[in-house]
């Protein structure tokens, strides 16, 4: 792949998600916009627009748009223009809101982005409702695309909206499996599901573009590889700060996953390690006992020393070269090549 993120004129990754971010903004408008005036309330405040009252937040976090940066890329990568990825970005952009709404009710966060989630401002079942209209528009959205292409971009969609909905469906089934014994969680069983949950919409939004720029089916499965692995490294990333992240970059509190004895892939790693800290976890991961305060301090104390975190950054690192390797060996445009790798290093080295 041309290009390399040691270019001494390569944009940063912040950069490339601006450029993104501002192509895509007055669709995006527009499509909430084009909801009921109250779940697009919701919407505009899920996306950081407005606060509960509806009053605009011009320092409120939207997010780092980074699905919709790559629907863009994917389309510049083969040679199309950006302007015509536009509705395959606003669909993903839709998307990946809509499942956050509905995470934070089945997962019961009540922060999003330092700010109360959408059901603990608005309610569960309103929380719900929005979510419901954001997926409804961006299907039809992304149908109404003129041209030859919206049939399959609605097609590649649904697929990966399926694996998005079985990944999501296994990590909750995670939480009731055991630790260890006959029926805990493989490692393959957790990259399964971290594909579905994270990687399927990422690999849509890069293969969204392809697409809607009229690429051959070879090329748009290459992009989708490659966005696949970057989700897997994305959520080998999110769940190290799920355990050690700042709550002031989080916006989610210290520890939350310990708190919820989620099945993420630092503590799996540590428990497959066998040592002295590993039965140590494994014996406090057993207990009845609450993983709160102190006792959560001492899980990722033990996950920590039982290699935990350092395999985590491992995986984290195998899954972006993967995702590099997958682009590289794909005939793109020198820029848009440039512009992904940069992107990919920027967002699996946040804690690398």
């Amino acid at each position: 792949m041309p290009g390399t993120v040691e270019d001494v004129d390569a944009p940063s990754a912040s950069d490339v998600l601006r450029r993104c971010r501002e192509l895509v903004r007055p669709a995006l408008v527009d499509a909430v916009g084009r909801l009921h005036p109250w779940t697009g309330e919701m919407a505009a405040y899920a996306l950081g627009w407005s606060d509960t009252a509806g009053t605009p937040e011009p320092g409120g976090s939207e997010g780092k748009g980074v699905r919709q940066a790559l629907a863009l890329l994917g389309a510049e990568a083969v040679g199309a223009d950006a302007a015509c990825a536009v509705p395959g970005a606003v669909a993903v952009e839709l998307v990946h809101t809509f499942s956050l709404l509905h995470d934070d009710v089945m997962d019961a966060d009540a922060l999003r982005r330092r700010r109360p989630a959408v059901w603990k401002a608005y309610g569960t079942g309103p929380a719900v409702l929005a979510g419901d209209a954001l997926l409804a528009r961006a299907v039809t959205g992304l149908a109404e695309t003129p041209g030859d292409h919206a049939a399959a971009a609605v097609r590649r969609l649904c697929d990966a909206l399926n694996d998005l909905v079985a990944g999501q469906a296994e990590d909750l089934r995670f939480e009731h499996r055991p630790w260890d014994g006959p029926g805990a969680v493989g490692p393959e069983e957790y990259r399964s599901m971290a594909e579905g949950k994270t990687g399927a919409l990422l690999g849509c939004a890069l293969a969204l573009g392809a697409v809607l720029g009229g690429a051959p089916e070879p090329t748009v499965a290459a992009l989708d590889r490659a966005g696949r692995h970057l989700g897997l490294a994305f959520q080998a990333v999110d769940d190290i700060l799920g355990i050690w992240g700042d709550p002031a970059t989080t916006g989610k509190p210290v520890h939350a996953d310990l708190h919820r004895g989620k099945k993420t892939h630092p503590v799996l790693a540590a428990l497959a390690g066998g040592s002295r800290a590993a039965r140590e976890l494994g014996t406090l991961l057993a207990s009845s006992r609450p993983t709160d305060g102190a006792a959560a301090e001492r899980v990722a104390s033990l996950v920590e020393e039982a290699g935990g975190r350092a395999a985590t950054r491992g995986e984290a690192r195998r899954h972006l070269d993967a995702a590099r390797d997958a682009l590289r060996a794909t005939p793109l445009t020198r820029t848009a090549a440039r512009e992904l790798d940069v992107l990919f290093a920027g967002l699996a080295n946040r804690v690398m």
